[in-house]
């Protein structure tokens, strides 16, 4: 299945499994790499597994850069790539070469090596025609490969909405039955793979998966509490959890896009009251940030990650008012609210989540209107934090004669007010001209 030849396999790569089995050692290119050349996908990663022990690897590439974080992998680099090499599995667990190592892994697709000298692949498991079939089976038992790494589950869903393919039986019923191993798996390992799978190209069906197999139940349970919620039927044609995949697939694949529609409306079921006959949601950006913030913390994720993403979330609904009266002086506002180096993200947000109410009103129009205002404004520079304004609290002290103290900062609050409106206003002359201004009306 693999007609490309030497010529395709990086140049590095050779380097390494020639000079492998110059020194007497079997190597071969194994994993993803395998399964990608089959399905003519370009390749991300280049892994090799050889004979040699992990001492042995380090001393044939002794001249080259490497460095060892797992067990028995010494990782070499080459420019900017990593390129793992392992030894057999089977030599650590108890099987034989090649078929041993591949007998460890997780998937019949990722379940084959690839000899590119003899350009031969060993495919003894079937990864080939599972690939042809679109299936995602286990290698062997599945409840002993979950056992091994229950990680595989999520790994599992995610390789089907990637790939398009269907998870086979047997492998579904064991992971639906075992579930609750995703518990032992350390947090930062988790939510890699969420990642991966909110990255594919409709990454609502992964969601489902993993409701269907038991594993959102594990990974993010306060998800499943939309589940049902209906919402007012005037605005929001579908359900909370309904709604939040439908905003999951039309924000582009950028993850904090998509963590962001993940979460966006996650504790809206908690403030939901009904009220005069209808349902009221008051409140729930503010208190969906909150529990996002919670969510990411238990999934490990880095700080600025999470500040982008609880950030988009807590003011996702700064928009609601808008109307054809705001003047310029308000949207310009409105961005230095949300921040003008948000306002990309923010808007392609907003965006998706409004059609994912699945009812086409006046609001999309609206909003499609503050889109282009919101662009026009942002081509002309004005001030959007206080240190862009022309004058500075040393110059409203010298001025005033003020001591530091709040007052400086209410004042220049209260020039950024002033420019706000009229951006041409700041200059130096003309903000010392307001500041003495404001500052008599205030004494008299």
């Amino acid at each position: 299945m693999i007609s490309q030849g030497e010529q395709e396999i990086p140049r590095f790569v050779m380097t390494i499994l020639k000079r492998l089995r110059a020194g007497g050692y079997e190597a071969y290119v194994v994993g993803g790499a395998v399964r990608d050349l089959c399905m003519r996908r370009p390749v991300a990663d280049w892994d090799i597994a050889t004979s040699a022990q992990a001492d042995e690897i380090s001393a044939v590439f002794d001249n080259m850069r490497s460095f060892n974080l797992k067990h028995e992998t010494v990782t070499l680099v080459s420019g900017h790539s990593n390129y793992e090499v392992s030894s057999f599995r089977g030599l650590r667990l108890g099987g034989e070469g090649i078929e041993g190592d591949l007998g460890h892994r997780d998937f019949t697709m990722n379940a084959m090596a690839y000899d590119p000298m003899e350009e031969k692949v060993i495919d003894p498991f079937g990864g080939i025609q599972d690939i042809l079939r679109k299936t995602v089976r286990s290698v062997g038992d599945p409840a002993d490969r979950i056992r091994e790494d229950p990680l595989r589950m999520l790994r599992g869903a995610r390789f089907a909405v990637e790939l398009g393919f269907r998870i086979e039986s047997a492998t579904e019923m064991s992971a639906g039955s075992m579930a609750h191993l995703l518990r032992s798996v350390a947090g930062e390992r988790v939510r890699d793979e969420l990642v991966k799978l909110l990255m594919s190209p409709r990454p609502s069906s992964g969601i489902r998966l993993m409701k269907r197999l038991g594993l959102l139940d594990i990974v993010i349970p306060e998800l499943l509490e939309g589940v049902g919620v209906r919402q007012n039927p005037e605005y929001h044609r579908f359900t909370v959890f309904r709604h939040i995949l439908e905003t999951l697939d039309r924000v582009g694949p950028d993850p904090v896009l998509r963590l962001t529609a993940l979460l966006h409306d996650v504790a809206k079921p908690r403030v939901r009251e009904k009220i005069a006959g209808r349902y009221r949601f008051y409140g729930h950006d503010k208190a969906s940030a909150g529990l996002a913030r919670e969510i990411m913390e238990r999934l490990r994720f880095g700080k600025d990650m999470i500040d982008r993403v609880v950030q988009l979330i807590s003011y996702h609904m700064r928009d609601l008012d808008y109307g054809r009266d705001w003047s310029d002086g308000a949207v310009r506002r409105l961005i230095r609210s949300i921040g003008a180096e948000n306002t990309g993200l923010f808007l392609s947000f907003r965006r998706a989540d409004l059609l994912a109410h699945g009812i086409v009103d006046e609001k999309i129009v609206l909003f499609t209107e503050l889109e282009e205002r919101i662009g026009r404004l942002l081509e002309s520079p004005f001030p959007k934090r206080t240190p862009d304004l022309a004058i500075d609290g040393h110059k409203v002290m010298e001025v005033l004669h003020l001591d530091e103290g709040p007052e400086v900062g209410r004042m220049l609050a209260l020039l950024m007010e002033k420019v706000t409106d009229n951006p041409e206003l700041n200059t130096e002359e003309s903000l010392l001209s307001m500041l003495r201004s404001i500052h008599s009306k205030q004494s008299s």
